[in-house]
């Protein structure tokens, strides 16, 4: 009798309960349901945490299980956030536009309404007319498709031309820090349609919303951001976790012998890199109307760079460990520069851990490299370490001579 999913994976039924726990104790303390031990901002922090853990989780998949460094991923999660940013700032405007113009004596036409909208939101880099990406701006079920439409549509095409070409290793990875790169220096132009640096803000005031409290808002949206984290990471465990998953770790161990077995390795390379391009873009579009705001620095590689060394120190390899390492240097960065770190006086010298922070987590990066690969996701494995099986000094393999169980734990 063939086992039910959870039941051949309980790490991720584990993974779901402590997350649902998590959410509940979060809703019930937060000011929204009068508790008021945790602040709105807090939920916010900890609700653009979960997008995080969720990008963090498609990095895993993409490196940590199949090879590919990307340097590139957190470009797809700010096209997300861009994307749902379109609409919000969009309809917010349109809302305040509508509202200024209820009092004249000749009612505004749907023309008069859209140059207004445009004046306001491109007034500020010398523009008054809406850009045709803006097209369908004015729909939240397009935005939506959108949303993962033009991530995935641009992983697609880069990643077959890439994968085709057969680019691998660093190679790869300076390919997508470049196409990175590229974006991002667009988006920096006043022209690119989308504000150039000033990028798009207000994000957190939800259209048709004014009258629910930011309290329940940031409560929603913590919802809403570990409800794709729950599915995210089911997603990712029946991926790594079946024939498919097997084959990626076979092309990130040697990718010469899984082709010569005959698996089309670039077909499986681009699905991974695709899907996971959806999942950051999945993520950005929630974690931005949390943020408020969104410009091209968001975008820039050092992102990129950030999300592989959380993966690191997570453990890469481990889909609970990019949480770990995700969620950890999320919050431990929030406290650090934030200011709530007193600084540290040395006499010649005094620590600002604001502007210390990065130095801490570089080392932190490479102590992890040095003295422990497997990440903090490997203590997990030192304390629910599973035994080996007790052979009494049989073979391992069908024949004689093969490892005994004494030569395997070496």
């Amino acid at each position: 009798m063939q086992r039910s999913f959870f039941m051949r994976n309980p790490s991720t039924l584990i993974f779901i309960a402590v997350l649902a726990i998590f959410t509940l104790a979060i809703t019930l303390l937060s000011d929204a349901f009068g508790a008021d031990i945790i602040s709105t901002s807090m939920v916010k922090t900890l609700g653009k945490t979960l997008c995080l853990c969720l990008i963090a989780v498609a990095m895993d998949i993409v490196w940590g299980y199949c090879g590919i460094l990307s340097l590139g991923h957190f470009a797809f999660f700010g096209l997300g956030g861009y994307m749902i940013g379109m609409w919000l700032m969009f309809e917010r405007t349109k809302d305040i536009v509508m509202t200024s113009m209820a009092g004249a004596v000749i009612p505004a036409t749907p023309q008069e309404i859209r140059e207004a909208v445009g004046v306001q939101i491109f007034g500020v880099v010398g523009g008054a007319r809406i850009p045709a990406i803006w097209a369908f701006a004015d729909s939240l079920i397009i935005q939506l498709i959108l949303v993962v439409a033009i991530p995935g549509l641009l992983a697609l095409i880069f990643g077959w031309l890439a994968f085709r070409s057969r680019v691998t290793g660093v190679y790869l990875s300076i390919l997508t820090q470049a196409m990175t790169l590229a974006l991002s220096l667009y988006l920096f132009q006043n022209d690119s349609g989308l504000r150039g640096n000033n990028g798009l803000s207000g994000l957190q005031n939800l259209p048709g919303a004014d009258g629910i409290p930011q309290s329940l808002i940031s409560v929603y949206f913590l919802w809403a951001s570990a409800l794709a984290l729950g599915l995210g990471y089911v997603l990712a465990a029946w991926i790594v976790g079946g024939k498919f998953g097997s084959v990626i770790r076979g092309i990130r161990d040697d990718e010469a012998r899984v082709r010569f077995l005959g698996y089309h390795v670039e077909s499986y390379k681009l699905v991974v890199f695709t899907v996971t391009a959806m999942i950051a873009a999945i993520a950005g579009a929630l974690y931005y109307p949390q943020a408020g705001i969104i410009n091209p620095a968001e975008i820039a590689p050092i992102a990129s760079i950030y999300l592989a060394v959380w993966v690191a120190i997570g453990g890469r390899g481990r889909l609970y460990g990019a949480v770990i390492g995700a969620g950890f240097v999320s919050l431990i960065s929030t406290w650090f520069t934030g200011g709530q770190v007193p600084d540290l006086p040395l006499g010649f010298y005094t620590i600002d851990w604001v502007d210390w922070w990065l130095v801490l987590l570089g080392l932190s990066f490479v102590m992890v490299t040095l003295f422990a690969p497997k990440g903090i996701g490997g203590l997990f494995d030192l304390l629910v370490r599973r035994q080996a099986p007790d052979r009494h000094g049989a073979d391992l393999g069908p024949d004689q001579g093969s490892f005994r169980e004494a030569e395997a734990e070496k």
